[in-house]
């Protein structure tokens, strides 16, 4: 039997994930069309060819659509970036040619990006990046991370080196949350950020290395543990 995922108030089994992801299709096309305001569970389910209380079964409200929405943006991440970082070598070049895919891939929702992030970024929300209904999307965008680091040729502190991956999802939400706000021209801002700051956050990493720097780089990974409730791993 296939795995069971929970989203909303329902239980998606391996075969009910073929109705969820036709919700979550019609649901995305009627966002870009509608914006978020414009798009009700009630389209979605007509556009989708399931009744109401079946979109409801999946999704809890149309809040909930952000999870499907994030979900998507993780796999639309995924597919860009694999096809880009082929033959890509040093770790800032990784970064961007990944972060760039992203941009390229999300680009046609930025119009209503920003309210569907205003509905994750309530702390209290279960739909949160940071929540434990968030860890499927989470867990995604950390292995397009890994692959990043994987795949680079950077030599840094051991301890950075492993947890550099979730230094770089978080990075990534920064990006994001730029991307959100960027009102220029197909967010050409976001885009400098990302050519810009990504060689520099290689040299940032490389310097790790000295053995000058470190006992703080050993407290700034001990801080980041603590606060992420594991293990110092020294």
């Amino acid at each position: 039997m296939g795995s069971v995922t929970v989203v909303g108030k329902g239980e998606v089994t391996s075969k009910g994930e073929q109705t969820r992801t036709r919700i979550v299709d019609a649901a995305m096309t009627l966002l870009e069309e509608r914006g978020y305001d414009g798009t009700t569970m009630r389209a979605v389910a007509d556009a989708a060819g399931v009744s109401l209380g079946n979109a409801y079964y999946y999704f809890a409200s149309k809040e909930h659509l952000v999870q499907g929405f994030y979900d998507r943006l993780q796999e639309l991440h995924a597919a860009a970036a694999a096809e880009r970082l082929p033959g890509v070598e040093g770790l800032g070049a990784r970064f961007m040619t990944s972060e760039l895919a992203f941009l390229d891939a999300a680009g046609r929702y930025h119009r209503f990006a920003g309210k569907m992030f205003a509905v994750a970024a309530d702390p209290s929300s279960p739909l949160n990046p940071l929540s434990e209904a968030s860890t499927p999307a989470r867990e995604a965008s950390t292995r397009i991370m890994r692959d990043v680091v994987g795949g680079s040729t950077v030599r840094a502190d051991p301890r950075v080196l492993q947890e550099l991956p979730e230094l770089l999802w978080l990075a990534h939400l920064g990006v994001v949350l730029f991307w959100v706000y960027d009102a220029s021209p197909e967010q050409r801002r976001t885009r400098l950020l990302v050519t810009k700051a990504s060689p520099v956050l290689e040299r940032l990493v490389g310097l790790t290395r000295w053995r000058a720097l470190r006992p703080t780089v050993d407290e700034l990974l001990d801080l980041l543990a603590e606060l992420g409730g594991r293990s110092s791993g020294r």
